[in-house]
């Protein structure tokens, strides 16, 4: 784990708010600040804020370069199964990219039956439901257990902010939210891209539980892979060493995402209903050592932390001064 008091030194020192006055056409999405530029270009700018629940719980140091980081392993890895928006990486929190219609499908692939939100499977399946997202589970299943096949459930795309809804493929299809060809085409790269995903995180120890991809049209129509991929925040990550143990004796498997935040929010309220309790500066520092070693266990590099806080804003500013 990262020195927690290196990271205590950067606690208060975190990307909360990335506008710059200075780019055109300012959209703040949950954890990312986006900038159109007039030449079809997007400038995206991972921030430190934290999402879950449809709501930003706190701020993460380091959260954003890590992030940025480690989806550009990713998108590098897996370039070979879908082309990706990439176009350039001017700072470690910032990504250019081709500016995309964004498909109003997330596809959300999952191996395991877990989750701790209103859509997760696990939600749906301890309270009797056995068919969801138009799969059909078998009775007799457990917290955390291994699917018989990895699945898709697909859920709208909440473009406002507000919450994702679970869909089934009739119902993509039935509201020509895709054709079927459309569905075909992005549910085989989705599960190519998952078991490349699933394949390299072994390789690391680690179990690639579900993930969540976001895909987008160019102006040919073609199929393009966005946002960010396998990263904490778009996945669920154990560690594969200890899965059989803490699964024998009913425990949650050791986490390497978000949920790890999730669950202490969900243990104090329903962070549905209930304002979120301000949560304490040691979980704040674990989450940020957790997103720091999951970059490097994945990429095999060193995450450099300067010796000495210094403003992340003042030099992403400086990174994209020419694009002003």
């Amino acid at each position: 784990m990262v020195d927690k008091k290196i990271s205590q030194a950067h606690l208060g020192n975190v990307l909360r708010d990335a506008t710059i006055p200075e780019l055109p056409n300012h959209y703040r999405g949950k954890v990312r600040d986006n900038y159109d530029l007039p030449d079809g270009r997007r400038i995206i700018i991972a921030t430190d804020r934290l999402s879950a629940f449809d709501r930003i719980l706190t701020a993460v140091p380091f959260k954003g370069e890590a992030l940025t980081q480690i989806a550009r392993f990713w998108f590098e890895k897996t370039a070979d199964i879908c082309p990706n928006h990439v176009i350039d990486y001017p700072d470690p929190n910032v990504v250019v990219c081709r500016r995309l219609n964004i498909m109003p499908v997330e596809i959300v692939v999952r191996d395991y039956l877990t989750g701790t939100t209103s859509t997760s499977i696990w939600s749906m399946y301890k309270k009797g439901e056995r068919t969801v997202y138009g799969v059909t589970l078998p009775d007799g299943m457990h917290e955390h257990q291994k699917l018989p096949h990895t699945i898709i459930t697909p859920t709208t795309k909440a473009f406002d902010g507000g919450h994702d809804e679970p869909l089934t493929p009739d119902e993509i299809t039935e509201r020509g939210l895709l054709t079927q060809e459309q569905w075909d085409t992005v549910s085989r790269l989705a599960l190519g891209l998952f078991e490349r995903g699933r394949q390299i995180a072994a390789e690391h120890g680690l179990i690639l539980v579900d993930t969540k991809y976001e895909f987008g049209f160019d102006e040919a129509g073609n199929i393009i892979l966005a946002d960010e991929i396998h990263t904490p925040d778009s996945s669920r990550y154990w560690f594969a060493g200890s899965y059989d143990s803490k699964v024998a004796t009913g425990e949650r498997p050791e986490s390497f995402d978000k949920d790890f935040v999730r669950t202490w929010v969900t243990a104090r309220c329903d962070p549905y209903k209930d304002d979120i309790p301000e949560i304490p500066g040691d979980v704040v520092l674990d989450a940020a050592a957790l997103y720091i070693d999951v970059f490097e266990i994945i990429t095999g590099r060193k995450f450099e932390i300067p010796d000495q806080p210094a403003p992340v804003l003042d030099r992403i500013r400086a990174n994209l001064q020419r694009y002003f």
